[in-house]
């Protein structure tokens, strides 16, 4: 990446570009490479660390955890166990953030990464993000049904009673 990123954001602009960088730079690290070959916990870790991600870069831009958790739809608790290091893509992600700050940002895909696995990873991950997208539009659809069912059970039973 040939721009600066900042590890205390204080922009969008900023906190995205380090979420950016915190992602690609978690993503490359040798043992999540190896968890991304599972096809049945894949579309687990790309969400679990994008969300490890954005949380952290939120965090560094001194949001607080209340904030973030309306911004990424997750509950409080999720974000905090992320930022905590509870999960292991909060680990993962949290030692990514110690070595960009240790040794400047930069993102290492080694000579392992073959040119063709990267850019079946990278078609993978966009494959996954909009599953992800469609699944997250699926939950919203799904919560706003909840909703209209909870105030039309509470209608009928304020008619009942009254």
């Amino acid at each position: 990446m040939g721009e600066e990123i900042s590890l205390s954001p204080i922009s969008k602009e900023e906190i995205h570009k380090l979420e950016a960088a915190l992602l690609v730079g978690t993503l490359f690290r040798p043992e999540v490479i190896q968890e991304l070959h599972d096809p049945k916990e894949r579309l687990t870790w790309v969400d679990s660390l994008a969300v490890a991600t954005a949380a952290l870069a939120r965090e560094k831009a001194k949001m607080p955890v209340s904030r973030i958790a309306d911004e990424l739809g997750r509950s409080e608790a999720t974000i905090r166990n992320h930022l905590a290091g509870k999960t292991k893509a909060g680990q993962l992600v949290r030692e990514t953030f110690e070595r960009f700050a240790r040794e400047g940002v930069k993102i290492d895909v080694t000579p392992t990464v073959q040119t063709e696995e990267l850019e079946r990873l990278k078609s993978e991950v966009e494959g996954l993000k909009e599953s992800l997208s469609r699944v997250e539009n699926e939950k919203r659809q799904l919560e706003e049904k909840l909703r209209r069912i909870k105030e039309a059970i509470t209608n009928i039973l304020t008619t009942e009673i009254g």
